[in-house]
């Protein structure tokens, strides 16, 4: 017998890391239970039910945190990222794991963020945040809120660049908002999403002003008043569905067009139902929607904060299989007239396709800006000129339909030839004035009225007057102010034949370093 001692066989390194790869992809079955129990999904069921099956290609799912006393190691430190693909295009994602320090951010944390996020600005993709996270880790202190900083630094530098997006899959306080308030679309899901600066408890001691989550920062909130969500899903699952929709008109980056896809509606099909909709009686609404669905290729039109300042529609169609954006004054809301959250509202998305190629359509039915103490306190100056601002800004192709009151400096602001339009076009129906007729015969013949042996039938006259004369597109169109006055039927082909041409226009970008506009 050799006197050697017998070989000790080595563990196989590729089941090792199966192994390895095993356990740390699926974590701590206890706070997936817990997960599940408050009806959320973990961070790798959400993205494998957002991407397209069997894409997604994970990163760092080794790294674990360096904080010496910051409690147990855990593979992934709270954050799943990697890249995917959707409906075959690449995105770069990352997914808070609420089951691991509560989804909490700390160093090693933003550092796997921001790996996801340098390489989606360096390859010119997308990405896509899920969150779910109580803030920063407090046990590594000022690090992780220099983590939050980098990520925020990031978010401004993608800006206009890649388009981002932030699913609100849970409770998100403190810095875990502020990044997704600079991305470019924001969902929430009921029940289930949360963001506010400070949470409840910390109100009631701090103001004894005693709230909920709900009330406090839930999905409702956040798209039907503060406006900081886009869009309000049911469910995570619905939530995923509205992100892929969303997919189909958004290009990988600036540098590259809206993804068009095959045309399969008649550009030249007519739509006689748009003869009807504009009311006899001037002060009655309609649906601009109705009009917008008329229009658009197969009546499929993607609206984006449905839920907030509803004075204003926003949104995404296709002409012709060309993604575009549409601004559309809403007639049944107010009457259409802008006030500062209709107006930061449409800023903000005119400023979003013009950074992202799709060309923007709009549809003009308004009276004015909304009067009174509240809008003028609240600065609808201001705000009034973010819009005038973005539509002059924009170099996409703008094409404008002017449906019905086009009054003041709403009709100069509403994307008017005068700041650049490519296409301006009115239907018969369509008032063009610097104000609606009663009130023009209030301040014109105010005299004339004082000493009128019957002033509300002279009144009633000289209306009738005013309007014939002036509340009309004729005047507009004699000056080349618009392009045509066409009949309400043609609308869609009228748009395509216009949109084929301006896509080909010469965008030039400006020398300065950016404007100022009125914040």
């Amino acid at each position: 017998m050799s006197d050697t001692p017998p070989r000790h066989r080595k563990v196989d390194p590729l089941n090792e890391l199966r192994q390895r790869k095993y356990e740390a992809g699926h974590g701590d079955a206890e706070a997936f239970n817990r997960q599940h129990a408050k009806g959320k999904l973990t961070a790798r069921e959400r993205i494998a039910r957002l991407v397209d099956r069997n894409s997604f290609e994970e990163i760092d799912l080794f790294a674990t945190h360096r904080a010496g006393d910051g409690g147990k190691e855990v593979p992934g430190d709270g954050v799943v990222t990697g890249m995917a693909k959707i409906d075959g295009r690449d995105v770069m994602l990352f997914s808070h794991d609420a089951s691991v320090f509560g989804g909490s951010l700390g160093e090693v944390f933003a550092e796997k963020v921001i790996k996801v996020m340098d390489l989606a600005v360096q390859n010119r993709i997308p990405i896509i945040g899920i969150n779910d996270s109580g803030g920063a880790r407090i046990q590594e202190g000022v690090v992780s809120l220099a983590g939050y900083a980098e990520i925020f630094w990031r978010n401004v530098e993608a800006s206009g660049l890649i388009p981002q997006l932030s699913l609100i899959l849970g409770p998100c306080t403190g810095g875990a908002v502020y990044s997704p308030a600079i991305t470019d679309f924001t969902f929430m899901v009921h029940g289930v999403g949360y963001m506010f600066i400070t949470g409840p408890e910390v109100i009631r001691v701090t103001t004894g002003e005693d709230v909920t989550f709900d009330s406090l920062g839930g999905a409702e909130v956040h798209n039907v008043k503060s406006g900081v969500a886009h869009f309000l899903a049911d469910t995570e699952d619905h939530c995923f569905a509205q992100v892929r929709r969303l997919f189909k008109y958004l290009p990988q980056s600036c540098e590259d067009p809206a993804p068009r896809i095959e045309a399969t509606d008649d550009p030249e099909r007519a739509a006689p139902g748009l003869a009807t909709v504009i009311p006899d009686n001037p002060k009655e609404p309609y649906d601009i929607k109705d009009v917008i669905e008329m229009v658009v290729d197969h009546g499929d039109f993607f609206e984006v904060q449905p839920f907030y300042a509803m004075n204003m529609v926003v949104g995404f169609a296709h002409l012709d299989g060309q993604p575009v954006g549409i601004v559309a004054n809403q007639p049944k809301v107010m009457a259409g007239a802008l006030d500062i959250n209709a107006s930061d509202k449409a800023a903000r998305f005119v400023r979003f396709c013009d950074a992202f190629n799709l060309p923007l359509v709009t549809f003009v039915d308004v009276p004015g800006f909304l009067p009174g103490t509240a809008q003028e306190y609240g600065g609808i100056i201001r705000h009034g000129a973010k819009l005038l601002y973005a539509f002059s800004e924009a170099t996409v192709p703008k094409l404008t339909v002017i449906t019905r009151k086009a009054y003041g400096g709403a009709y100069c602001v509403m994307c008017s030839k005068h700041i650049r339009a490519d296409f301006n076009v009115a239907w018969p129906t369509a008032e063009i004035a610097v104000m609606g007729p009663e009130g023009a015969v209030n301040i014109l013949f105010r005299r004339e009225l004082a000493v009128a042996a019957d002033p509300p039938t002279r009144r009633h006259e000289l209306v009738d007057e005013y309007t014939e004369r002036y509340a009309n597109p004729y005047i507009a169109a004699e000056r080349g102010y618009i392009d045509d006055v066409i009949e309400p039927g043609r609308t869609r082909s009228e748009l395509i034949k216009a949109l084929r041409i301006a896509l080909r226009k010469d965008r030039k970008r400006s020398p300065k370093w950016h404007g100022n506009i009125p914040l």
